[in-house]
């Protein structure tokens, strides 16, 4: 069983992956709507690194993963792999699991800018704090 703290480590992360790129160019209006917040996930820092995992564009810090977008065929999401142990205010995130949560955008029907924002954010300084946990 895997320790629900753990990283997931994804050493072959770099810093922009065509492949990345492709998959957003390649999509519908649902697959457009991640483009702007993939953005956002990038400005992150200067540690954030990309690669396609499991058919989905995957954020990393470094090598560790804290974020990931992805398409439906009503919906995008952008997802949080330690999404249960960051602050939602707002009730954005949807989810049960040990420790993995998304938001649902939907063309429409997005949620409030500012809210996502910061739970981006608060995804990136949460894994900084795990990598810095990690190396100690």
């Amino acid at each position: 069983m895997m320790d629900p703290d753990a990283l997931f480590r994804f050493p072959a992360a770099r810093q922009r992956d065509p492949a990345v790129e492709d998959w957003v160019a390649g999509g519908d209006g649902v697959r457009g709507l991640v483009a702007p917040w993939l953005s956002v996930l990038r400005a992150c820092g200067p540690n954030v690194r990309e690669l396609m995992h499991d058919g989905r564009p995957t954020l990393c810090a470094d090598d560790a993963a804290f974020a990931y977008v992805d398409a439906h065929t009503a919906h995008a999401s952008v997802g949080f792999y330690f999404g249960a142990a960051l602050p939602d205010p707002d009730g954005l995130m949807e989810g049960a699991g040990k420790r993995m949560r998304h938001v649902k955008l939907r063309l429409g029907r997005m949620p409030n800018d500012a809210a996502l924002t910061a739970l981006i954010a608060a995804a990136y300084r949460d894994i900084g704090q795990r990598l810095a946990d990690a190396r100690n």
